[in-house]
């Protein structure tokens, strides 16, 4: 039997080559060489769930940066003959002179008022057809507000027919298309709240954990007191200091302030132990030694060691970010109209009565659980490969 070099005990047959003994033992001996980022993706690799995860939240955040192109028209179109309209189903197949052919289409809808009720009934209409289609003209839009068109990713091929694929809101506007809109702010809510709260985290936990003694008991003793404060009524009272007359734009930056002032201290025990554990160590003392600033240490030389658990505590942190928002402007203290969000679209869910007759304007919660347990099993997969103690 030919053993491989390097001391390993993996036989090969008799017949190997060197060429083959060389090509194995490079197989086997690949990981001495890898990065830390390498073998943190191929760990990744296996983690199925986490991989379905982030496919999941790529394709919500492309969405999410252009939702005029996928939504088959826009937010505020609106058409009072179709409130609270059903969902309209896609027919593939319909029948002609000629047979049975190809045509996706919705059938139209005729809206009648029900005087016994006093409300709006819709009934198909068989006769009355509207085509949908791939890439069709609809609404006029600047696609990620610089290039001016009107192609929508589906839609009627009529410019301006009824579509309601999963029905309609109190005012005629298709649901589904504010759904994808509110994907924009509920889904970036999360990412600059996460930003602004890893740049706190990390600058008051990194101090706390190198300094240590006075400085480490101030700032412990200050996050234990953020922590302590109930977070819902510390919500109502920052965002009740918000004046009602403050613009739209303003209102969503100093919600992402909000959510941010609160979710910082989490990260910062988390940072602020790995410094402590850390600043003793061996490159610590030879950075120190060699007349590094503080400043340098922190972020140069003790940081890129385990930022890889970093960003695995930042995508977990991203899916609380995005509840904190849809809670806040569901009891309507946080996004207001005219803001497109998934938690502005749910105040319309609020009454029981509205949702038993229109159950569909509950969708931008489903949007919620998906973008929630997408960020969860994404963040477990990268935590999982961050892990050097995980196989």
């Amino acid at each position: 039997m030919s053993t491989l070099p390097f001391g390993q005990d993996h036989a090969l047959p008799d017949t190997a080559t060197k060429a083959d003994i060389d090509a194995s033992s490079a197989a086997i001996d690949r990981t001495a060489y890898e990065g830390q980022w390498s073998l943190m993706w191929r760990k990744f690799a296996r983690h199925k769930l986490g991989l379905a995860g982030g496919v999941v939240v790529i394709l919500l955040y492309i969405i999410a940066a252009a939702p005029e192109f996928f939504s088959p028209t826009g937010p505020e179109v609106y058409n009072a003959q179709y409130t609270y309209a059903p969902p309209q189903p896609i027919h593939f197949l319909l029948e002609t002179e000629e047979g049975t052919v190809f045509r996706p289409h919705v059938r139209a809808y005729n809206s009648v008022i029900d005087y016994d009720s006093g409300r709006r009934v819709f009934e198909t209409s068989e006769d009355e057809i509207h085509e949908v289609g791939l890439f069709v003209s609809g609404e006029p839009y600047r696609l990620f507000g610089l290039v001016p068109t009107d192609i929508h990713l589906f839609g009627t091929l009529e410019k301006d027919a009824p579509f309601y694929l999963v029905g309609a809101d109190r005012l005629g506007r298709d649901i589904l298309t504010r759904t994808i809109h509110g994907a924009r702010i509920s889904m970036t809510i999360g990412l600059i709240g996460v930003g602004l709260s890893l740049f706190f985290g990390i600058l008051i936990g990194g101090i706390s954990g190198y300094f240590g003694g006075v400085t480490d008991n101030i700032i412990q003793r200050l996050i234990e007191f953020i922590q302590s404060v109930p977070s819902i009524p510390l919500w109502i009272g920052l965002a009740a200091a918000i004046p009602l007359d403050t613009p739209p734009l303003q209102v969503y930056f100093m919600i992402t302030i909000i959510l941010s002032v609160i979710g910082w201290t989490g990260l910062a025990r988390v940072v602020r132990g790995r410094f402590l554990s850390m600043r003793g160590d061996d490159f610590v003392k030879a950075a120190r030694l060699d007349g590094a600033s503080t400043f340098r240490i922190l972020f140069r030389h003790m940081l890129p060691s385990f930022m890889s658990h970093i960003i695995a505590v930042v995508t977990l942190a991203i899916p609380s970010m995005i509840l904190a928002e849809t809670a806040l402007s569901y009891i309507g203290i946080g996004l207001r109209q005219p803001i497109v969000s998934w938690g502005v679209l749910l105040q319309e869910a609020q009454n029981v009565r509205t949702i038993a007759g229109a159950p569909w304007l509950m969708l931008p919660g489903a949007a919620v659980i998906i973008a929630v347990l997408s960020l969860n099993f994404l963040g477990d997969g990268l935590r999982d490969a961050a892990d050097p103690y995980q196989n």
